[in-house]
């Protein structure tokens, strides 16, 4: 199948009607590939038509009423920089034709107009933008080409640090080579689309996996576009974010939603604070590994009583009894089986949730604890200061100061 060209749009400004005719009927303007879509016979209205049609080629007169033609340049050069410019001019008009040719313009045609002498220039013309064009597409392909092999070496990376396969030096030095701090990130968060893990005999395989993966990252490495991380994935399926700086939660929101709805599946993103030296982010890595795989022995009801937990736990009105009722069991079973599963009651699971979720509002948000009571699914702040303080062994102010010294120190 041929691949046919889009014409490029033609504009012709000359205040002679005669002018303009000669120009419009005397060039065979599908031959170079070209179309007239407007006349205009002075400055002004070539410049309303110019903006209006997006031209890629003016043929302007110097010399036209309201707007003469250098003045008409210098704006079109600011508001569609694309468009090329032949000028037409006199001999008696030269003196505005080198002033024109320092604006840039492509080149300039006497009068009386040569149908010849204007193709070739035309055909010049056509000739630049072409190669321009091409220029634009080849580099945007390499683009594309560098992002993805820089997303897959940054993997690489990773997952040879999260597997302990590299010295604190190399480490640093990878990290100075990528412009990141040559210190421990705080954070490692955790996307988890069950539609990719293995565990779950995952819906997207092959080729198509690893272009999903690829999306999913480019998200990501969008939304955080200024925060200094690393992206990668495993051989689960489960991706990986290592962060220098806390993330505000409506951020990771923001990640799930444009995740969901580009890619319609349902991500679930949660992070946890990384502290030690560099040799802690495989611990906080393999540990979380090996939390996972728990998970996944645990009986089919406590890991959809936990999922629902997990959906449901900022609500304040939440229940053994009612997280029993969606699951069609009773309220005694569902006790002992999370017990058994998970070493703690359904009130220590949902504190536990809570307070996490508390932590990091603490950690990345301005919010006051009252806010944060609210947020995390607590009634009052009194409660959620109690449970805060059982849990933590502080209270969240302590807590907050105590981040803050330590920030600073």
């Amino acid at each position: 199948m041929v691949c046919l060209q889009p014409l490029l749009k033609v504009l012709i400004a000359d205040d002679e009607p005669n002018i303009r005719e000669g120009i419009r009927y005397s060039i065979d303007w599908h031959e170079i590939g070209m179309e007239v879509v407007a006349e205009a016979e002075d400055g002004e209205e070539a410049l309303e038509l110019a903006l209006k049609y997006e031209v890629d080629v003016l043929l302007a007169d110097l010399n036209m009423p309201i707007m003469n033609g250098l003045t008409l340049i210098k704006n079109l050069k600011e508001k569609l920089p694309t468009c090329r410019v032949v000028i037409i001019t006199g001999h008696d008009e030269f003196s505005y034709a080198q002033e024109a040719l320092r604006l840039a313009v492509e080149d300039y045609i006497l009068k009386p107009i040569k149908p010849d002498s204007l193709t070739e220039v035309l055909k010049k013309v056509h000739h630049k933008l072409q190669t321009q064009t091409a220029q634009r597409k080849y580099l945007e392909i390499a683009s594309n080409h560098i992002s993805q092999n820089t997303l897959l070496i940054q993997e690489q990376f990773c997952l040879n640090w999260v597997e302990g396969k590299l010295s604190d030096g190399k480490i640093k030095e990878q990290l100075g080579f990528w412009g990141l701090p040559e210190e421990v990130p705080l954070l490692l968060a955790v996307v988890r689309i069950q539609e990719l893990e293995i565990s779950k005999q995952p819906l997207i395989q092959g080729t198509e996996k690893e272009v999903f993966i690829f999306r999913v990252k480019q998200i990501i490495v969008e939304i955080l576009e200024l925060q200094p991380k690393l992206v990668f994935s495993d051989e689960s399926g489960m991706l990986f974010l290592l962060l220098w700086g806390y993330v505000q939660e409506e951020t990771f929101s923001k990640i799930e939603r444009r995740i969901e709805s580009n890619l319609h599946v349902s991500p679930t993103l949660f992070s946890t604070s990384i502290t030690g030296d560099f040799d802690s982010v495989p611990s906080c890595y393999q540990s979380y590994k090996q939390k996972d795989h728990e998970e996944f022995l645990l009986s089919p009801i406590v890991r959809r009583a936990k999922t629902y937990i997990r959906e449901q736990y900022t609500n304040p009105d939440l229940t053994l009894e009612c997280v029993a009722q969606q699951l069609q069991i009773s309220s005694v079973y569902l006790s002992r089986m999370i017990k058994q599963g998970l070493g703690t009651s359904f009130v220590g699971l949902v504190t536990e949730m809570r307070i996490k979720k508390a932590l990091m509002l603490l950690n990345s948000t301005n919010l006051q604890v009252n806010e944060i009571a609210e947020q995390v699914g607590y009634e009052s702040q009194h409660y959620f200061s109690t449970a805060f303080k059982k849990v933590v062994g502080v209270s969240p102010n302590q807590y907050r100061k105590g981040a803050v010294l330590l920030a600073d120190s």
